[in-house]
């Protein structure tokens, strides 16, 4: 059984009109928004044995505020430059190169192609998935190559406005 967890990043910042789009921080909600997340997943027992982010700040940022709330290291997060600017296709590319070793994956990336990647393996449709949203599925395989529709259930679909 593999484990997936697909985060979009959180609310991010468009104050700073001199920054790039790669380098938009998050905004106050934001930086809110991903630690709770990331409590509430730890509330669920989520234990990623691996977090792959965009290297865009915002999500970046997510990963790291999420992860340290599950116990994980921000150095240990892994910066995959493809997830920045991917369609669905790049980010199923990217999760089927894991290790077959880690069981338990975190994937945080940007709009629509977050969504749009979802829904690619997803059995239940999600119209949008709001900012620091967060999709679990589980698949009946053994190797990440193998994921697909056919093979996934859905844990859950949560996100920061079920808890205010």
């Amino acid at each position: 059984m593999k484990t997936l967890y697909i985060l979009r990043h959180a609310k991010s910042s468009w104050e700073f009109n001199e920054l790039s789009d790669h380098d938009r921080p998050l905004n106050k909600r934001g930086r809110s928004d991903a630690p709770l997340m990331g409590q509430e997943l730890a509330a669920r027992g989520v234990q990623p044995n691996l977090i792959i982010s965009s290297p865009a700040v915002r999500a970046l940022t997510t990963a790291t505020l999420a992860g340290k709330e599950l116990g994980y290291d921000p150095d240990d997060i892994a910066v995959d430059e493809r997830i920045y600017g991917a369609g669905k296709e790049d980010l199923l590319e990217v999760v089927r190169g894991v290790s077959d070793d880690v069981d338990y994956l975190m994937l945080v990336g940007h709009n629509e192609a977050i969504t749009e990647f979802a829904n690619l393996l997803a059995p239940e449709r999600i119209s949008s998935l709001p900012t620091a949203g967060v999709v679990a599925l589980e698949f009946k395989c053994g190797s990440w190559h193998d994921i697909s529709k056919e093979n996934a259930s859905m844990l859950f679909y949560d996100f920061p406005k079920n808890y205010k």
